[in-house]
């Protein structure tokens, strides 16, 4: 039995896709597989996951689900897969699984030997970063030296404000990383995910300098993976030009393969001296399509694989 999409609809007009999925729903269609419509406003703000799935019809045999849309938090993912469960449909993800690649520190020990070194620290009261939490913050900073270091959460940073709430210049820097981690903070408020991770900035081959934060962009790749293979693998940013860099996935393949998820998305990018790092991996079924993505190999590629 085909697998069914499922996708979330569109605030203002229900019962269609929601304007970001509309053309990947489109495109799903074409590819012949089956699609439905989830409210993420059910499901996510009135905390109703039964009425987010009211329209989708009960299956009269098992059947495989894949969720393409919004990214929710582990609770609310986990109230998805149950709701969708009680009509015959599993999402090809676990919670377990969900959540394993959603939140950095849960697959860290997995891609350790092919990404920046990292540590985190879980933040009970996001609002009081006192001398308390900077003490904590700097001895788990003090194996990085003078070295410069990144700040996020377990799932997002801000590096569109790159120097004000994301790169820190000397993880030795107590003024600097409090400066930066506060304005990180403040810029993620009630979507901070669990606390603060810090991560060892590495030099990468450069693309070129997002025009309106002063990021440096560096030639970095998102991958599909399904079932430990690649199923898409193309280049994140819409700015600069690639010269027709393709990533070297087999040292990778061992590390794809041990990950816990069945569908899930790994980030790479090319350090300097030619080898390809891990910069984090994700669930796929909330991580977006690069604009240079080909969706329809995308779905042709999942068509292939589960029907």
């Amino acid at each position: 039995m085909q697998p069914i999409i499922v996708f979330c609809e569109d605030l203002l007009t229900p019962r269609k896709p929601d304007t970001m999925y509309a053309s990947e729903a489109a495109v799903c269609k074409s590819a012949g597989l089956n699609c439905a419509l989830i409210s993420y406003e059910a499901l996510v703000y009135e905390q109703q996951p039964a009425q987010a799935v009211q329209y989708i019809n009960e299956q009269t045999e098992p059947t495989l689900g894949l969720y393409r849309g919004w990214m929710l938090r582990p609770e609310q993912y986990t109230q998805l897969f149950d709701v969708l469960a009680a009509k015959g449909i599993t999402l090809i993800n676990t919670p377990a699984a969900y959540q394993h690649t959603h939140y950095l520190p849960e697959s860290y020990d997995i891609i350790v030997s092919a990404t920046p070194r990292s540590v985190w620290l879980p933040l009970a009261n996001p609002a009081e970063v006192d001398d308390t939490v900077l003490d904590d913050i700097m001895a788990r900073l003090a194996p990085f030296g003078d070295r410069p270091v990144i700040v996020k959460d377990y799932v997002k940073s801000q590096k569109h404000y790159w120097h004000q709430a994301c790169f820190i210049p000397a993880a030795s820097d107590r003024d600097g990383v409090a400066r930066v981690v506060r304005r990180f903070l403040a810029l993620q408020g009630d979507d901070l995910n669990v606390g603060l991770v810090f991560r060892e900035y590495v030099e990468l081959e450069p693309l070129t300098t997002h025009a309106q934060s002063g990021m440096p962009l560096n030639k970095e790749f998102r991958v599909f993976v399904l079932d430990g293979e690649p199923i898409l693998v193309t280049e994140y940013w819409t700015e600069g030009n690639y010269q027709n860099l393709v990533p070297s996935l087999a040292p990778l393949q061992d590390l794809m393969r041990s990950v816990k998820s069945r569908f899930f998305t790994m980030d790479v990018a090319q350090q300097q001296n030619g080898d390809w790092l891990v910069i984090e991996l994700g669930d796929a079924q909330v991580a977006g399509l690069p604009e240079r993505a080909d969706p329809h190999a995308f779905y042709e590629a999942i068509k292939a694989r589960l029907t």
